[in-house]
């Protein structure tokens, strides 16, 4: 009283009907791998001749191609792709092309790293999703922000950087405790 079609498991081992090794002539079989089901020969420690079933398109990830904008490398077309962390802006020529751009970078200069004045606070985003601004010069600095810094130096301290949430901005420097409703 089984419910399965017992003709959807009837395939043979082989790969077609005879679907043959090009290079030693052996039947080519179905194996399963890591990265998902492919076809092997037959004679295999002999020869290792092996075939992907499904031929990996670098296009599935694109969500949207930028119109009149212009790689820096290759001068090819940038596109808004998804990757295994977010979106990101990436080259569409892309196994030649490896130019890659932040989707949350909008071209505003950074500011200046407070605690060693050498590097800049660049956006960074955690393995968890969550964004925080740490400076460039990271084995030497470690100097790290959760709120987005203004590059404006705090008028009751001095400190090199003001920060903002939630439309308030405010000096993250321990025991100041300057605040503005107003961003400056």
């Amino acid at each position: 009283m089984s419910k399965i079609d017992h003709s959807l498991f009837s395939v043979q081992q082989g790969g077609g009907q005879d679907e043959r090794c090009p290079r030693c002539g052996s039947l080519l079989q179905l194996r399963q791998g890591k990265h998902g089901p492919f076809l092997g020969c037959a004679s295999y420690p002999g020869c290792d001749y092996l075939r992907p079933l499904r031929v990996i398109e670098h296009d599935e990830d694109i969500e949207k191609v930028l119109d009149g904008s212009a790689c820096p490398l290759c001068a090819h077309p940038l596109a808004i792709r998804k990757g295994r962390y977010g979106l990101f802006i990436g080259c569409t020529h892309y196994p030649d092309c490896h130019y890659v751009a932040d989707v949350n970078d909008q071209g505003n200069s950074d500011p200046l790293c407070p605690a060693c004045g050498r590097g800049h606070l660049v956006a960074r985003t955690s393995r968890y999703g969550k964004r925080f601004y740490a400076c460039d010069a990271y084995p030497g600095c470690r100097y790290v922000i959760n709120d987005k810094p203004v590059a404006t130096a705090c008028p009751d301290c001095g400190f090199g950087i003001l920060a903002e949430r939630r439309g308030q901005v405010y000096c993250p420097n321990k025991g100041c405790g300057y605040a503005s409703k107003t961003t400056p």
